[in-house]
């Protein structure tokens, strides 16, 4: 039945179960299409937990007092570092229910990931604040000491550069894990510093999705402000995160979760409907086999009312 037609009698053979699942990139618009206006809600419920930042700022312009302006400052920062970890895993709930192609309550699945992966997602939120500072550091003090001690001055801000981005890497898989996993957090760094080298090709296709998303938006900051600040509740934050767990899901499981079934004897129940031996079902869906049926040929014989 076509939405924009006016053939409501004729019908296709429908969708055969066994059909041919797409894949790669097919897949990801798919569900990005079918999710998008999905996707604005979690950015929404994600962009509250950066309020913090936006009042840092305005507590060091706004407030005359110096003394309350920085304490002003100080308290936003640690909400921010104390609840983005956890708002991350909330987000990343979501985001993987969304790649599996279940369906989320987006409030209900936000917040309790949020509360469940707390104390950790909050260590990793803090560690991940800490090297954002550190890399913003090093492009303001390295260039300084290379004009006074020389260029070899540049060697440790590209390394400090360098940790930044395997870290990057790492936060790929890390919140997935948590939120997908019982794993220690020992496990979780061991785990996802190891698939930021193991999944190198989806790792860089992230990177370089990320990094033409945040250049433009901070394209948008400079030159076009009023549309930034429109465009920045919206999408680009739970965009960039779809992509990373399409992109990652895939690789833990593969190498962390389908391997822990394997050694208990069962299959992965994410999964299971994939299996080749599932029993025989009773009743056989028969989408794809049935014929069309054929549009009636309007008569001028009287109608049976």
């Amino acid at each position: 039945m076509g939405i924009f037609s006016n053939d409501f009698e004729s019908r296709g053979s429908g969708i055969a179960k066994n059909a041919p699942k797409k894949t790669g990139v097919r897949l990801f618009f798919e569900i990005f299409f079918r999710k998008f206006w999905k996707l604005i809600q979690v950015n929404m419920l994600y962009f509250v937990f950066f309020i913090p930042l936006f009042m840092i700022l305005a507590s060091l312009n706004f407030i005359k007092n110096s003394t309350l302006s920085l304490i002003c400052a100080g308290l936003s920062l640690v909400l921010f570092v104390v609840n983005i970890g956890p708002a991350t895993a909330g987000m990343t709930k979501v985001m993987r229910n969304y790649v599996l192609e279940k369906h989320s309550f987006i409030v209900n699945d936000f917040f309790k990931a949020f509360k469940a992966n707390f104390k950790k997602a909050s260590i990793i939120g803090f560690i991940d604040c800490f090297i954002m500072l550190s890399v913003y550091a090093s492009f303001l003090v390295y260039p300084i000491l290379a004009e006074q001690a020389g260029k070899l001055m540049y060697i440790p801000m590209v390394i400090t550069l360098s940790l930044a981005i395997v870290v990057m890497m790492m936060n790929y898989y890390i919140f997935l894990m948590l939120i997908a996993t019982n794993l220690s957090f020992r496990n979780l760094v061991k785990n996802s510093f190891a698939l930021a080298f193991v999944g190198l090709k989806q790792n860089i296709i992230t990177f370089i999705v990320t990094a033409v998303t945040a250049v433009a938006m901070f394209f948008l900051y400079w030159r076009f402000r009023p549309l930034f600040l429109m465009l920045i509740p919206f999408m680009p934050m739970a965009f960039v995160w779809f992509l990373t767990c399409f992109n990652s899901y895939p690789m833990i499981q593969k190498f962390v979760i389908n391997p822990y079934y394997a050694s208990i004897g069962q299959v992965n129940p994410e999964l299971a409907g994939e299996s080749p031996d599932e029993e025989e079902p009773v009743f056989q869906d028969m989408g794809g086999k049935e014929k069309p049926i054929e549009k009636r040929k309007k008569g001028k014989g009287r109608r049976i009312s």
